[in-house]
């Protein structure tokens, strides 16, 4: 899908400078916020840029500081689920 928008041309020339150009930086915006807000997967965000493994996917999400919301009820299912793996 192709969306396009219209910004501030002082705006477009600031993100034109970064690389891959304003339509990169604009692309990358989406991606984060859709990844914070919980809309999308990492492996969404990999496909929408196009990135060649889950550890740059991993490298981007960390560059925006675009953490998982990983709580502590989070934390102890996974270590129940360990453990209860481990013990078989």
């Amino acid at each position: 899908m192709q969306i396009a928008i219209d910004i501030p041309d002082e705006i477009g020339d600031s993100l034109a400078t970064q690389a891959g150009g304003a339509s990169r930086a604009v692309l990358e915006a989406v991606a984060a916020e859709a990844y914070r807000s919980g809309k999308i997967s990492p492996l969404q965000v990999q496909q929408m840029l196009e990135l060649s493994s889950r550890w740059e996917t991993e490298a981007f999400l960390r560059k925006v500081e675009a953490f998982n919301d990983y709580t502590m009820d989070d934390l102890e299912k996974d270590i129940a689920a360990i453990r209860a793996a481990t013990s078989r």
